[in-house]
């Protein structure tokens, strides 16, 4: 059956008494390390603000900002610090620190907020958990070997037992089957709403006149932007006058600039930083391809970026990436660093070959809209407050 639209959804959840909706995240997207999971939640807010829904955001606090913030419609509460938040966030939603609530969204960004244990606290209210995808490997990348393993008994262990009853929305079909797989979710509770697009990303100005090579993300670990550099390095062996362009700030940048150093590549990969949104829509209009290097992925929204701005992608062979790349027609996955320079290469040397998978790009991007992603996940939160039916009432204290 297929999704209504957002209006349509907007008035199934008015029937079904969804009118307030507390969303509960780890981090908002003014924070400095916002990433892919902060947009969705951004991007879902708005548009449910838009359609009549009052939307509550909880989150950790932003330094220098304040606590309290309204933003496109929606209401942000930003307090406490990065980790506090997975305490705090829970008391504020079950003491009514928020106020009245007719349903909740727990974003499961790496740690859980456990909502299924306090969620039924006072009286239980309909909720969805946004999942974008397991983090596995990524614990022993970000912590030390303790906290890794801690995170990881956390992700694999505890939490699936704890969430084995919860709807679980997630980006993409091979997410949805690593959850299941890994984390041995319910597959009838696992549902799949893909992200979507902002309507600014489009075909605009020329391709740039040599070959370049963009990708885009935070500067960490799983982002292996290492793996890009060599490979770009290898490439310019070859093709002299390819240049590669990286675009994110983070922790990784110091290392980042000193392997581009030590490989001799300050002349042709570049490192400019986080950009303005106009120059990072000109960046993916300019590009030949855009690359993914990511070890994780629920989706790979820089990709489909590209792809509405009539960019190929060359990406990593990762749930995720299986689905946002149409493998021969939108782009290729790679899961070498030597099968990816040999796509890399393909694609800045034949003009036929990258214009046949532009096209075909520009089309698979045109399936997607953040109207259809707000109206999914609306849609998935009116079905779990039909299922619970009358065992659940307006939350006041």
């Amino acid at each position: 059956m297929s999704t209504p639209d957002l209006q349509t959804a907007a008035a199934l959840a008015e029937e079904a008494g969804l009118r307030r909706v507390a969303m509960i995240a780890w981090r908002d997207l003014g924070d400095a390390e916002a990433g892919g999971s902060e947009l969705h939640a951004h991007e879902i807010a708005r548009r449910w603000a838009q359609a009549g829904i009052e939307v509550v955001m909880r989150t950790s606090s932003v330094a220098g900002e304040p606590e309290r913030l309204e933003r496109d419609g929606y209401t942000a509460v930003r307090r406490s610090g990065r980790y506090q938040v997975f305490g705090t966030g829970p008391y504020d939603i079950v003491r009514g620190r928020l106020g009245a609530l007719d349903g909740l969204v727990e974003i499961w960004n790496g740690m859980p907020f456990f909502s299924p244990v306090w969620g039924r606290f006072g009286v239980p209210l309909p909720r969805v958990t946004w999942l974008h995808h397991v983090h596995a490997e990524m614990w022993q990348m970000v912590l030390g070997p303790r906290l890794a393993a801690i995170g990881d008994t956390i992700e694999s262990k505890i939490a699936p037992r704890i969430y084995r009853r919860t709807r679980i929305v997630t980006l993409s079909e091979s997410s949805r089957c690593e959850i299941v797989a890994m984390l041995g979710m319910r597959p009838s509770r696992v549902s799949v709403v893909q992200p979507g697009i902002d309507p600014s990303y489009s075909p605009g100005s020329e391709k740039s006149p040599t070959p370049l090579i963009v990708a885009v993300g935070r500067l960490v670990p799983v982002k292996r932007f290492d793996r890009l550099i060599r490979g770009v390095a290898d490439m310019h062996e070859r093709r002299s006058d390819v240049e590669c362009l990286i675009v994110g700030e983070g922790a990784e940048r110091d290392g980042l600039e000193r392997l581009r150093h030590e490989l001799g590549a300050d002349s042709y990969i570049h490192l400019p930083g986080r950009l303005a949104s106009a120059d990072l829509v000109d960046s993916y209009r300019r590009a030949w391809v855009v690359a993914s290097t990511s070890v994780r992925e629920g989706w790979g929204m820089t990709v489909s970026e590209a792809a509405a701005c009539g960019t190929p992608a060359v990406a990593s062979r990762i749930a995720g990436h299986r689905d946002v790349v149409i493998e021969g027609q939108t782009g290729f996955l790679a899961s070498t660093r030597a099968e990816m320079v040999r796509h890399l290469e393909a694609i800045v040397s034949d003009e036929g070959l990258r214009e046949r998978l532009a096209k075909a790009a520009l089309d698979r991007a045109a399936d997607l809209s953040w109207e259809a992603t707000a109206a999914g996940t609306l849609t998935t939160l009116v079905d779990e407050a039909t299922r619970v039916g009358s065992g659940w009432q307006r939350t006041r204290r």
